[in-house]
């Protein structure tokens, strides 16, 4: 019984990259939705925010999967670390990072495991 999704392993993994992508594609566009916000740093809006976009747009493709994979997830772990942990309480429930904390571990699985199925690219 636990192995009934064996075989839908390749198709799992497909799905979880996609909406992994898509879900990181959504965060940026938020941000550049309010470009030009003083309250929100020049690192998120210029750095942040593209990475983002593109990065997750890329994976959801699942073109250039490994290197944007792996450059979402660098991002996604300085967010935590600079943007998250200083706030005081090392939960990420707590201080408001644990979605950067998965998306940090989701997109480094992904850049080692690469496309996979359902992909533009080949790795």
């Amino acid at each position: 019984m636990l192995s009934i999704m064996k075989k839908y392993e390749n198709q799992a993994y497909a799905l979880m990259r996609i909406t992994t992508g898509f879900m990181f594609l959504c965060h940026g566009a938020s941000k550049f939705m309010t470009m030009g916000d003083a309250a929100r740093p020049f690192h998120i809006q210029w750095i942040a925010a593209p990475i983002e976009l593109i990065g997750g747009a890329l994976v959801m493709l699942g073109l250039l999967t490994v290197p944007a994979a792996f450059l979402c997830a660098g991002m996604a772990a300085a967010a935590y670390w600079v943007g998250h942990f200083p706030r005081g309480n090392v939960l990420p429930i707590s201080n408001g990072g644990d979605a950067a904390a998965l998306f940090a571990f989701v997109f480094l699985y992904i850049s080692a495991k690469g496309t996979g199925i359902w992909g533009i690219g080949k790795d």
